[in-house]
């Protein structure tokens, strides 16, 4: 999953300039409350998060509407985080908000960053090593991970077996719920298991709007429309 909705722009986001550590709005609230109802029938083993407010929020609400899994403690794996960007200063929201839209479609360029912070290679390869070690992990079936846009972008070109060159083409609404399959065997010459085949079922399904109508702004202008 993504988190649901947020303010970056928030009085109290403004005056600490923490924008790792801002919250669920009431909107980002329902929005999890809706994709948990969704989701509360799902018999989940285990339930991880980035460990940021925003997805432990998330992650907390899709729990409290699912009966099976309330005694779950949600683990935090720190792989799962945002990509992280560098300082950017726009002269609007609006423009601000269509360099965000159009950074991922530089992401296969050899050296390309987001806004001259982290590598997408750097944080692709994290996210991917953060999933691997769940898989390689025993005795569960389903998990619940709640993570955030851009690493949620990298996870699915990674599924498509295209990488980086795959990521502009999936778009990840707030609280949007993906659903990843994949069958392991086990390792050749060695202990454990290796993924033999992975597929995506279903891909940013938003239990609040399943239609999608009205939504005609990519999340982030969404985001930024409504500060």
């Amino acid at each position: 999953m993504r988190h649901g909705h947020v303010d970056y722009f928030s009085k109290e986001v403004l005056a600490t300039r923490r924008t790792d550590m801002v919250p669920l709005t009431p909107l980002g609230r329902e929005q999890a409350t809706a994709s948990g109802a969704a989701l509360a029938r799902v018999r989940f083993d285990r339930a991880i998060c980035s460990g940021l407010p925003r997805t432990r929020e998330t992650a907390e609400r899709v729990l409290a509407a699912n009966a099976d899994a309330v005694h779950l403690t949600i683990e935090i794996d720190r792989d799962l985080e945002e990509i992280k960007g560098g300082h950017q200063t726009a002269k609007s929201r609006a423009e601000l908000s269509a360099r965000l839209t159009f950074e991922f479609d530089q992401a296969a360029k050899p050296g390309a960053t987001m806004f001259g912070g982290e590598a997408f290679t750097d944080a692709f390869d994290r996210s991917r090593r953060a999933i691997e070690r769940l898989l390689a992990q025993p005795d569960w079936h389903t998990t619940l991970v709640v993570a955030h846009e851009g690493v949620n972008r990298l996870l699915l070109g990674w599924m498509t077996g295209n990488g980086l060159n795959a990521i502009q083409s999936f778009e990840q609404d707030l609280a949007c719920v993906n659903i990843l399959d994949f069958d392991l065997v086990p390792r050749t010459g060695s202990a454990g298991t290796e993924i033999a085949r992975s597929i995506i079922k279903a891909v940013n399904l938003t239990p609040y709007n399943y239609t999608k109508h009205g939504m005609n702004l990519t999340s982030l202008e969404a985001i930024f429309a409504r500060q």
